[in-house]
């Protein structure tokens, strides 16, 4: 499991057992997994059963369908705590022998008794090489078994063959799920961690109704691993909530996510409580989906809970949650005060999603509204909150101090929410009632305050809008010298005219303009990053004030503009030589580690400009040359990527894709599509989004965009 995933279970599992006692530290994943009381969370989610059961299938789903599914879960889930509690305390070894064992009693069972001693020992360990991947191997070592019983059984070898590959079949169909389980390893990680984070969950929530937990951390707490699960697995629309669930098992995982949705439920506030679904995709796989007004109030937590850096979500799709933030600011009216320095000082609280941020204001040379803590979490909570009203602010550690800061003055504070700029306003009015403030200073505050101003010091109003679906940046003036200072700007900032903005002088009274392409956003966000000196400042300061002024205008405009800056950031911030990664696929495990790879450009028997990304990997130690062609198709110029498996036998070709598939998506971290053709060959495609993917690594982010550029 990557490390990543693994930190905020074992952050929870930590928090829970030291606060309540009892439980040991846990410091491994494995730790973690045999540290859980899987007993008590199947008995827990058992006696909820009848209560999840309405919110299982559509709402035309019949009462015995329903009855069906959830029993059919409930078998699932009992499977996965059985080979969880099985797996106990076991290293990997006497694990395998375990089940071993138990597979090959299965296999005499299934002989009638005809395959037993050895052999049966020797099919039940071929079996389990077949069901890890190890197909080639096993498959020799089935028929020889079936030989040597042949021999034994004197019957004909065929027959015997036939026979011995029909349990095998038999046991892989899934028809007896606990001995497809002993085969598969239902307690191997790939299928336990989805089963972990909601049992951690569930047994947090429990502890919260109990009040043995803090009610309001228990919220953030499930608010950003349910994120966190969404990020990876699910989608975010204007009105939708989902998280897909599946593969081996997956019933019993979805229904165990479920149950912990419920026990969250009881802890939400009236206004906010909602109401979740269960609907049976295609496969084995289950959604969980929160929609429209359920939709809205999930998002409401989601927004405060999902995880963040200095304010900024961690994944672009928790850019959806905010526009649904409700946040409500409260200003105690009767503790505006005047320090001892003789500073005016007030207590602002903002709120949403039933949690609430206590913040200090202070009138100085400027409207100052900070939260200073020793707890960074408390700090990136402040931070989110004073995001979702209209504020970004960074945290920042405090280095005189082992203390987390999060401030903003009065032009970011001018950019927030109205409810927000009324609260400090009436904090201004009152110290200039009570003679504490200049007036003067005051009425320039006021002003800001008043008109929301969003404008950066030393940068004009750029407007930032959609044009049928394309983002406009730009300035606009009929004044010479400024659109000559803002084009002076782009340059110093290390954009080219022509390439990364255009120009056109006023005339006539007419005004002039400046306008920044898509692509020289891009680069401004890349240099915000990877610059230096004052090009990287310069660029920090103009993407920051861009990202402002779309927040301002909201919607569509901030989504599109968060995309692109958010792919500028990542072009080229990554290498392929020494890039390793472990992925899996159709339930699988691959290891990926790329070697080196370039792109080169190439003309096609249209004509058309080609553009041939190479990459030298080895994927589960074969070590291959992988290459995919991009070309411009269809009439809206889609880049679309292709790449062909010829190779003659047919189980050849398969682990070719899949290598390949598993390569793409390490790459890229999006699955390519693949199609098995007539002729025999697979055809694996990849799109726009795939190229973005390979655009951050510094190899091959030239190219990508030259060729873009060249063939737009």
């Amino acid at each position: 499991m990557e490390s990543n995933e693994l930190e905020p279970l074992l952050g929870t599992a930590q928090r829970v057992a030291q606060k309540h006692g009892g439980g040991r530290t846990v410091k491994s994943w494995r730790e973690l997994v045999d540290a859980i009381e899987w007993r008590w969370v199947l008995e827990r989610v058992k006696k909820m059963a009848g209560t999840l059961k309405p919110w299982i299938g559509s709402e035309k789903t019949s009462d015995a369908k329903r009855e069906e599914l959830v029993r059919r879960m409930l078998d699932e889930l009992a499977l996965l705590v059985h080979f969880a509690e099985a797996r106990r305390n076991k290293d990997d070894d006497k694990w395998r022998e375990e089940r071993a064992r138990g597979l090959a009693r299965a296999v005499e069972a299934l002989s009638g008794g005809r395959i037993t001693g050895d052999h049966a020992d020797g099919l039940a360990r071929a079996i389990i090489r077949y069901a890890e991947g190890r197909k080639k191997e096993a498959t020799g070592d089935i028929n020889k078994l079936a030989e040597e019983l042949a021999r034994v059984l004197r019957e004909d070898v065929e027959k015997v063959r036939g026979k011995v590959w029909g349990i095998v079949e038999s046991i892989l169909s899934g028809k007896d799920p606990y001995v497809y389980c002993l085969a598969r390893d239902c307690a191997r990680d790939a299928v336990v961690r989805k089963f972990v984070e909601p049992a951690l969950e569930l047994i947090m929530l429990e502890k919260a109704l109990r009040g043995e937990f803090s009610r309001e951390e228990a919220r953030l707490l499930f608010g950003g691993m349910y994120a966190t699960a969404v990020a990876g697995d699910g989608s975010v629309e204007p009105n939708r909530v989902v998280l897909a669930v599946g593969g081996e098992l997956g019933g019993g995982a979805a229904l165990l996510r479920l149950g912990a949705l419920h026990l969250l439920n009881q802890l939400m506030p009236d206004k906010l409580k909602f109401n979740v679904r269960i609907y049976m995709g295609e496969g084995r796989y289950y959604i969980i989906a929160a929609s429209g007004e359920n939709a809205a109030r999930f998002m409401r937590l989601l927004a405060v809970s999902a995880p963040s850096a200095g304010g900024e979500y961690l994944s672009p799709k928790f850019n959806e949650f905010v526009k649904e933030a409700k946040v409500e600011v409260w200003l105690d009216k009767d503790n505006i005060r005047l320090t001892d320095g003789g500073n005016v000082a007030a207590d602002l609280t903002i709120s949403e999603g039933g949690t609430a941020v206590k913040y200090k204001v202070y009138l100085r040379e400027e409207v100052v509204l900070q939260f200073v803590s020793a707890d960074r979490n408390s700090a990136e909570l402040a931070a989110q909150l004073l995001k979702l009203a209209g504020v970004n602010a960074k945290v920042k550690k405090v280095s005189s101090r082992d203390k987390w800061c999060v401030r903003a003055y009065t032009r970011k504070l001018a950019a927030g929410r109205r409810e927000l700029r009324e609260a400090l306003a009436e904090i201004v009015r009152r110290a200039v009632k009570n003679g504490w403030v200049d007036a003067g200073k005051a009425e320039g505050w006021l002003e800001e305050l008043e008109k929301g101003l969003t404008l950066r010091e030393g940068w004009p109003r750029y407007h930032v809008r959609l044009v049928e679906g394309a983002l406009v940046v730009g300035f606009s003036s009929t004044n010479p010298d400024s659109i000559e200072w803002e084009a002076q700007r782009f340059r110093e900032m290390g954009l080219e005219e022509g390439r990364h903005f255009t120009v056109e002088m006023p005339d006539g009274g007419k005004k002039g303009y400046v306008s920044i392409l898509r692509k020289g956003l891009e680069r401004a966000a890349w240099l915000s990053v990877h610059g230096s000196g004052e090009q990287q400042k310069l660029a920090a300061e103009f993407i920051e004030y861009i990202l402002q002024r779309a927040w301002e205008v909201g919607g569509e405009v901030y989504e599109k503009a968060s995309e692109i800056i958010e792919g500028g950031k990542a072009s080229g911030s990554l290498t392929l030589k020494g890039f390793e990664k472990e992925v899996e696929v159709d339930g699988r495990k691959h290891k990926v580690k790329v070697v080196g790879g370039g792109a080169e450009f190439d003309v096609g028997r249209s004509g058309k400009k080609l553009l041939r990304i190479k990459i030298t990997a080895e994927v589960d130690g074969v070590k291959s040359e992988y290459t995919i062609t991009y070309s411009r198709r269809g009439r809206d110029n889609a880049a679309e990527g292709y790449a062909y498996v010829r190779s003659d036998a047919p189980e050849v070709r398969g682990a070719d894709a899949e290598r390949f598939s598993a390569l793409v998506e390490a790459l890229t971290g999006k699955k390519p599509r693949i199609y098995r053709m007539e002729n025999g060959k697979i055809m694996i495609e990849c799109g726009s989004e795939h190229l973005e993917g390979f655009r951050r690594y510094a190899e091959l982010a030239d190219a990508i965009e030259k060729w873009l550029e060249e063939t737009s």
